[in-house]
């Protein structure tokens, strides 16, 4: 038996078997596919078929040669839906399974797609490593500190290509404005400002615990996570709002926005110190335990990037709900996925701006660039334009600001060799989750 699958089958045999039979039907590749040698095409699986985890896959499948051979789903109601949704798209018929385990045993899957809640974003992608599979993995790149450092280590061991899901490395907009950056005219860029106000980021309502859906896995959607009863706040859609399950608004449009911090400035390590705060203003009728308002400041060498939400609340710096503003020497750059513009600083003594402005500029957005760049590089092997390094640093900046504040330190020094906070053991308990039998943490 090959070493990594009998590696892979001896981690799984020591976990429980987690419910019913997979459903599993023959596999035809789609019409539009068939002229193209088997060496152009891509086999993809989805593990996490509600929502975002299906938009990926439908971005991916715009990329010729690609084709959906398999869909995983601890619902069945949402794994049959995105089923017929594809065959009625054309498609051919994937098989579907429960068990995200089995769906890696599939011979004919090059690549998966991962778009689970955060909690769920370690262990399939070790695993598919492991078996010689390369993946894409949503955003924030783990739920937690040290599960993107094994992530790293697994994508490095065993030579996959791993691309994180922070697509804005992909888009028109972005790169026009890196490289705007990167031709000097703002000057040094002491300063970037990154912020982001949802309404959604208010959380769910409150709501009583509940009977499990038919057709879930409940016990599967838990995972590694603690043992709870079911309550449709913490399910579909809001459970991000869950230390369990997610980090709230700043691992969410915080990791996408705060990755632009540090593209400017080509940084792909955590920030050496953070000073947060966050608390829950809008909470009585709310089921959250995240932070709907927060602020929190990461310090990195002649460098420093601010991160601020106000959930609830739509106008933001700039007339923005959300952005970014890189403050340079010479003037600030304002950009979000749509547009971007410079606004010159003014020379006093030559009573002029120090450069001229750049009126508002838009351009295409990276939800499909993003998936033909990691199909590329399944195929020629190079290394995607949002690699794990850059993936965990913005992630582990967002964790270190939840710690922060969930610690009760409010500043928190960041030893990334030791990878501990060294002004602070209550903080560092934080940086490794606890599984839940029979799930074991991954060692590479």
């Amino acid at each position: 038996m090959d070493p990594k699958r009998r590696s892979f089958m001896k981690r799984a045999a020591l976990l429980a078997s987690v419910g019913a039979a997979d459903i599993q039907f023959p596999f035809i590749l789609p019409n539009r596919h068939k002229g193209l040698p088997p060496s152009d095409q891509v086999n993809l699986g989805l593990i996490g078929c509600n929502n975002r985890g299906f938009h990926v896959l439908l971005n991916h499948l715009k990329v010729e040669g690609v084709n959906c051979v398999a869909l995983c789903d601890c619902d069945a109601k949402v794994l049959k839906k995105r089923s017929r949704d594809l065959v009625m798209a054309g498609y051919a018929q994937p098989v579907l399974y429960e068990d995200f385990r089995h769906l890696l045993e599939q011979k004919d899957i090059d690549a998966v797609i991962i778009g689970t809640p955060d909690h769920w974003h370690c262990l399939p992608t070790v695993f598919a490593c492991e078996l010689g599979k390369d993946v894409y993995v949503e955003k924030p790149m783990a739920n937690s500190i040290e599960e993107c450092n094994v992530m790293v280590k697994a994508a490095r061991k065993y030579a996959r290509v791993v691309q994180v899901g922070q697509q804005q490395r992909s888009s028109e907009v972005w790169n026009q404005v890196m490289q705007y950056l990167a031709s000097g005219k703002l000057g040094q860029i002491q300063k970037t400002n990154v912020w982001g106000n949802f309404n959604y980021g208010l959380g769910p309502k409150r709501q009583s615990d509940s009977q499990v859906p038919e057709g879930v896995n409940y016990d599967l959607f838990l995972g590694p996570a603690s043992k709870r009863p079911f309550n449709d706040a913490r399910y579909h859609g809001s459970w991000r709002f869950f230390w369990d399950y997610g980090g709230g608004l700043v691992t969410d449009w915080g990791v996408h926005l705060l990755d632009m911090a540090l593209w400017a400035k080509n940084i792909q390590i955590p920030a050496s110190s953070v000073l947060a705060a966050g608390t829950q203003i809008e909470s009585a009728e709310r089921m959250r335990e995240t932070f709907d308002t927060m602020t929190a400041t990461f310090n990195y060498p002649g460098y420093m990037v601010h991160w601020e939400n106000n959930a609830g609340k739509q106008i933001g710096p700039f007339g923005r709900h959300y952005g970014v503003a890189f403050v340079g020497e010479n003037g600030t750059l304002v950009a979000d996925r749509s547009k971007w513009e410079v606004l010159p600083e003014w020379d006093e003594q030559k009573k002029a701006t120090k450069i001229a402005p750049v009126p508002a500029t838009q351009g295409a957005n990276g939800h499909v660039k993003h998936p033909e760049n990691f199909i590329h590089c399944v195929k020629s092997r190079e290394e995607p334009v949002c690699p794990v390094e850059v993936g965990r640093a913005v992630a582990i900046n967002a964790h270190m600001a939840n710690i922060a504040v969930r610690s009760g330190q409010g500043f928190l020094i960041w030893d990334d060799q030791k990878n501990r906070f060294s002004n602070s053991r209550m903080a560092s308990k934080l940086i490794k989750p606890n599984y839940r039998k029979p799930w074991i943490f991954p060692k590479v």
